[in-house]
């Protein structure tokens, strides 16, 4: 009887502890938009090296999951150093277009390089931009690509971006949205990772968030949600509007 006292105790900490961190808040952004357009237009020329390795194979994931047909429009937000931008134009084909923004005027120098290289720069148009304006008509994608950039985003901006990516998705569009994740078992990695983020955001700007709840909670119907990790839980969430 002990021993089954006990074993429910240690049940319902548990479920207590689960519970108190699906409702932790996430941390707010600490840098302005000039500060993080001003910090990755200096380690431009070394993400790849920094980041690659671990963000790579997620990312990869997600574009799996987007699985981008030929003609389709789509849009990347955060494309970075243009990895997954080549990964979409040789996806959508000659009939297709990949658009792309990104706040840092030297990841767009990249990735305009980078698909200069693969002759595929003439099916996409890239510019230098905040997402929380996106710059293109409504119902204008097929689909929206987002791999390690709504975490970038301030709290109250998150549903902001997100209600954007609907309004230029065409009716029955995807998003796939790949990012560092708050709700997962390592608790100690992401109390870590939060630490250092509150402070040392020079250093480290993003933090973990909820990915599927705030693509919920945008009006988004999730078709699916992969979690994964790296040193950090990942979620590699689908959703149609």
């Amino acid at each position: 009887m002990p021993d089954t006292i006990g074993k429910a105790h240690l049940a319902s900490k548990m479920t207590k502890k689960k519970a108190r961190s699906a409702d932790s808040p996430i941390l707010r952004v600490l840098q302005s938009k000039e500060e993080t357009k001003g910090f990755y237009n200096k380690i431009a020329r070394f993400y790849d090296l920094m980041a690659e390795r671990s963000e790579g194979p997620m990312r990869e994931a997600g574009l799996r999951l987007l699985a981008v047909k030929k003609g389709e429009r789509v849009l990347e937000i955060g494309f970075g150093t243009g990895h997954a931008l080549a990964t979409l134009a040789k996806a959508v084909g000659p009939d297709g277009k990949v658009f792309g923004i990104d706040l840092s005027d030297q990841m767009v120098k990249l990735a305009r390089g980078l698909l200069s290289k693969t002759a595929l720069l003439k099916r996409s148009q890239l510019i230098s931009g905040d997402a929380a304006t996106l710059p293109y008509p409504n119902e204008s994608m097929d689909a929206v690509f987002m791999s390690f950039t709504l975490e970038l985003f301030d709290t109250p901006e998150i549903p902001k971006v997100l209600a954007e990516c609907k309004r230029v998705l065409k009716p029955g569009g995807r998003i796939v949205v790949v990012g560092m994740s708050k709700d997962g078992p390592d608790e100690i990695l992401i109390e870590a990772f939060q630490w250092t983020h509150k402070h040392f955001p020079n250093y480290l700007d993003c933090r973990p968030i909820y990915v599927r709840q705030a693509m919920k909670q945008a009006g988004f119907e999730i078709e699916k949600a992969v979690r994964k990790h790296m040193w950090i839980p990942v979620e590699i969430v689908l959703g149609i509007k």
